[in-house]
């Protein structure tokens, strides 16, 4: 009897997971590849259309460009997992079955309780959300003057914040649009627990573009008007974008699965596996056990790696094979900063930390080997030049 292996999710994990599984099953089985979109987003791209919303054409791209003509694509919102009974629901009460399911749904904007955040701020994990930044900016901007400009402010300064903030400072410098754009960051430097060195260079970066950085103090409550820091500080907005942490997506919050008791991402082993040998989990939504006391990053990069073993490791459980684990190991990091980047730490470079030419190019190439790796080079060279 052939076996029904299901994938819920069309981001890094679940679109990658696509391909390792077709790759390693062949004819083995039945694939079924579940997503809320018919579409896979370049999501560490997804900023550019900030800028400019034409870009979107270059980083979403159709299902049926991915998948092999043998998978069956079904578009719904997942709802619930039923371990027990091995099915799925979707918001329209119709089911899947599974006998093997990878859980990729990836995650969502934690607003760590934090009064008015999430009825007041854009988030960027998806496609409309970048097109609605961009929309609300370009609005602002026309209603404000050189004497009155426009306020953008950016709750944290991680790797999406940094990047949005490179973004408005571009759309304001192609537009000469009147906008102050202020970057909020409650730790006390900017792109947290990272190396001084790269810190300073996007530091750097984000000041020479007129970015007000501000660092020090969380954001403790926001209205429809201001954004309250610390104690003391009420700083006015016109456009909010937070992008300041994840947790897991609500349909994983009832699956009965070891989770994170504050997150609810499901905990794994090193070989991916829940504690349901029949239900595997990778990216973002999974807290998957590395050597040390710390889980795989939660990171583009980290869930590409693991999608190119999850097919071989589904494949090993269902022949009854004994699984493999796998440990991340950073290739290194590349930021873009409007059409600037800085990287740090890349394999097989002398420095550690660089920009220019180098660092932006390297920023392309990353984007175009993913874009390649699940579609064919032709994507990739057509998006070359709007990464």
């Amino acid at each position: 009897m052939t076996e029904n292996v299901v994938v819920l999710g069309s981001g890094y994990a679940g679109a990658g997971a696509i391909k390792s599984l077709e790759s390693e099953l062949g004819n083995e089985a039945d694939l079924t590849w579940v997503s809320n979109v018919d579409y896979h987003l370049v999501l560490h791209e997804s900023h550019r259309c900030i800028r400019d919303p034409s870009i979107q054409e270059k980083i979403s791209i159709p299902v049926d460009e991915i998948k092999a003509p043998s998978t069956r694509f079904v578009q719904g919102e997942v709802v619930d997992v039923e371990t027990d009974e091995r099915t799925i629901e979707l918001d329209d009460d119709s089911t899947i079955d599974y006998d093997y399911l990878l859980v990729a749904l990836g995650s969502q904007t934690a607003f760590f309780g934090i009064d008015g955040l999430e009825e007041y701020s854009h988030t960027l994990k998806s496609l409309d959300d970048a097109l609605g930044i961009h929309e609300d900016i370009k609005q602002a901007a026309r209603s404000a003057s050189q004497s009155d400009p426009a306020q953008i402010v950016i709750g944290g300064a991680g790797l999406s914040g940094i990047q949005t903030a490179g973004e408005v400072a571009g759309f304001r410098e192609d537009h000469r649009a009147p906008i102050d754009i202020h970057l909020v960051e409650g730790l006390d430097e900017i792109f947290p627990g990272n190396d001084p060195e790269v810190q300073a260079a996007l530091r750097k970066r984000l000041e020479d573009r007129d970015v007000n950085i501000m660092t020090g103090e969380f954001i403790g409550e926001v209205d429809e008007e201001t954004v309250y820091i610390g104690d003391d500080v009420e700083l006015d907005y016109d456009v909010l974008v937070w992008t300041g942490g994840i947790t897991g997506r609500d349909a994983v919050q009832d699956v009965d699965l070891e989770k994170d008791e504050r997150n609810h991402r499901i905990h794994t082993e090193m070989n991916f596996q829940t504690e349901d040998e029949r239900v595997f989990a990778i990216g973002d939504c999974a807290l998957i056990d590395q050597p040390g006391e710390n889980p795989a990053p939660p990171t583009a990069e980290a869930a590409w790696e693991a999608a190119d073993h999850i097919g071989k490791n589904m494949a090993r459980q269902m022949r009854g094979q004994p699984l493999e684990d796998w440990t991340f190991k950073s290739k290194g990091t590349a930021i873009s900063v409007g059409h600037d980047a800085v990287a740090h730490d890349v394999m097989m470079m002398p420095m550690d930390t660089f920009g220019g030419f180098l660092a932006r190019n390297l920023k392309k190439a990353i984007a175009a080997r993913w874009i390649a790796s699940i579609t064919g080079p032709g994507r990739a060279l057509k998006a070359w030049p709007d990464m």
